[in-house]
C-alpha cells in the first residue's frame, strides 16, 4: 500500500529535507551541516549511534576531509587526509573503496548496509569487525559521487551505526536514504565554495585570494598601500636548468620555494608570487607597526638564509641539485589589486618599489652578499649596532639615483 504524504514518516523526510535546504541556503559549513544533521535524525526518532561524513578537497595538500559524530559526545572530530591515503591498506580494502569503484562503473548512489549482529559474512570489511566489537549492531553507508566527465569530483560518502538491538528498522533506512541527498546537496554547496576560497589562497596567496573570493574582481581596481617588499631568486639559475633533468630542476624548486615560504609563514610574510625561479613576497604594516615589522623581516631573512643552507646540506648528502639563493628587502608604496586583460586578470603588485627591490637582488652577486636590504629599509628598521654594513651606492637600472645598500650581516 503507498504511503500518503501525510503519513509520519514522509513528515519526517519533508521535516530533514527542510532543515537541509535552508542550511544550504544560510552557507552553514559542511562540518556544522553533518552536526546538525546527526542531531536532527535523532530528534526524528532515528537510532544513531555514529555518524562519519567524508568530503573530497581541491587542495595541492589535501585529498579529502572527514567528519566523525558520536552520540554523547559534545564535539564533531575533523581529520584530513593527504594524496597519499588513496594508496592505502584502509583506503583500498575499505567500504569507502568498494563504493568508489560501483560509482566508476555506473551505479548511481552506491550504497551498502551490513546487519553486523547477525554473523561474520556481514562484516566482511576490516572496520566493519572494529565497529561491531565497540558495540555496533547495524552499518549503512552511501556515497554520493558528483563527478562527471571532464570534472574533478566533490564527492560525499557517509556511514551511520547503531547500537540498538536488533538494528535499524525498515523505516529507519528509508528515513536515512531519503535525507540524504538534500543534506548532500547542501555539503557540495559549501565544500564548493570552500575549495574555491582555499584555490584561490593557493594561487594567488592568502589576502590576495580572500579579495578575490570575496569580490573584488573589478579591471583596475586596485588600492595604495606601503609594504616590506621580499624578493628571493636563485643564482645562476639558467646553467642549472639548462644542464640537470627537467624533474630534478623542479623538484629543486619545490624544496627551495617551500623552506622560504615556511619562514615567511612563521614571520608574517606572505607569497604574491612565484616568477619563474623567483619568489616575491610582502609583510603589510601600519605607520604604528612599521619598526617592528622590518625588524622582524630581517629577523626572517636571516632565518631563511639558515635554513637554505640547511636544505643545500641535505640535498648536497643525498646527491641533488642544489642552489645559492639571493633575496633583496625594501619598504615602498606599491598599488595592489586586479590588472590585466577583461578576460584574464592577475591580483599583483605594481610600482616603483617592485623594479627596486628586483634590481637590489640583481646586486646580490656582483656584490659578493646574499642578503641586501634599502637604505629605506634600513632607516625604517634602525637595526641595532653591527646587524646592518653599508656596501656604498650603487646604480639601479632603470632608476636615476644611485641607492645606498646594505648587507644584513649574520
Amino acid at each position: 500500500m503507498m504511503r500518503t504524504l501525510d503519513a509520519p514518516l514522509d513528515r519526517r523526510v519533508s521535516r530533514l529535507h527542510r532543515w537541509a535546504v535552508d542550511e544550504g541556503l544560510r552557507g552553514e559549513t559542511a562540518h556544522d551541516l553533518f552536526a546538525g544533521f546527526c542531531q536532527h535524525l535523532l530528534a526524528e526518532g532515528f537510532p544513531l549511534w555514529r555518524g562519519y561524513a567524508a568530503l573530497e578537497t581541491l587542495h595541492p595538500r589535501w585529498w579529502g576531509s572527514g567528519f566523525t559524530w558520536q552520540r554523547g559526545l559534545a564535539f564533531v572530530k575533523l581529520a584530513q587526509f593527504g594524496h597519499d591515503h588513496a594508496t592505502t591498506a584502509s583506503w583500498v580494502g575499505g567500504v569507502f573503496h568498494h563504493l568508489a569503484e560501483r560509482a566508476k562503473a555506473g551505479e548511481g548512489n552506491p550504497c551498502i548496509r551490513r546487519q553486523l549482529a547477525k554473523g561474520p559474512p556481514e562484516r566482511d570489511f576490516p572496520a566493519l569487525e572494529r565497529f561491531h566489537a565497540a558495540g555496533a549492531t547495524d552499518y549503512l553507508a552511501e556515497l554520493f559521487d558528483h563527478r562527471r566527465k571532464g570534472t574533478c569530483g566533490l564527492g560525499v560518502a557517509y556511514s551511520f551505526m547503531t547500537d540498538r538491538p536488533g538494528g535499524f528498522s525498515d523505516s529507519d533506512v528509508h528515513l536515512l536514504r531519503a535525507a540524504l541527498p538534500a543534506v548532500s546537496l547542501a555539503m557540495k554547496a559549501h565544500a564548493g565554495q570552500a575549495n574555491a576560497s582555499r584555490l584561490l589562497q593557493v594561487y594567488l596567496g592568502e589576502d590576495a585570494g580572500r579579495r578575490v573570493h570575496g569580490g573584488e574582481v573589478e579591471r583596475g581596481s586596485v588600492e595604495s598601500l606601503r609594504a616590506v617588499l621580499w624578493y628571493a631568486d636563485i643564482r645562476g639559475f639558467t646553467a642549472i636548468a639548462d644542464d640537470a633533468p627537467a624533474h630534478a630542476v623542479v623538484d629543486l624548486l619545490d624544496d627551495v620555494f617551500e623552506t622560504l615560504a615556511g619562514v615567511l609563514r612563521e614571520y608574517g610574510g606572505q607569497v604574491l608570487k612565484f616568477i619563474g625561479d623567483g619568489l616575491l613576497a610582502t609583510f603589510s604594516f601600519d605607520e604604528e607597526s612599521c619598526q617592528a615589522t622590518c625588524r622582524r623581516v630581517l629577523d626572517a631573512a636571516a632565518k631563511a638564509m639558515d635554513a637554505i643552507d640547511t636544505l643545500n646540506a641535505a640535498r648536497r648528502s643525498a646527491g641533488k641539485l642544489t642552489a645559492a639563493v639571493d633575496l633583496a628587502l625594501h619598504v615602498g608604496d606599491v598599488l595592489f589589486g586586479n590588472v590585466g586583460a577583461v578576460d584574464r586578470l592577475d591580483f599583483t603588485m605594481i610600482g616603483p618599489a617592485v623594479n627596486e627591490v628586483s634590481r637590489i637582488e640583481a646586486l646580490c652577486a656582483r656584490l659578493g652578499h646574499r642578503t641586501l636590504i634599502s637604505a629605506e629599509l634600513a632607516a625604517a628598521a634602525q637595526p641595532g649596532p653591527g646587524r646592518l654594513m653599508s656596501v656604498g651606492y650603487h646604480d639601479l637600472r632603470g632608476v636615476r639615483a644611485e641607492r645606498e645598500i646594505y648587507a644584513l650581516r649574520f
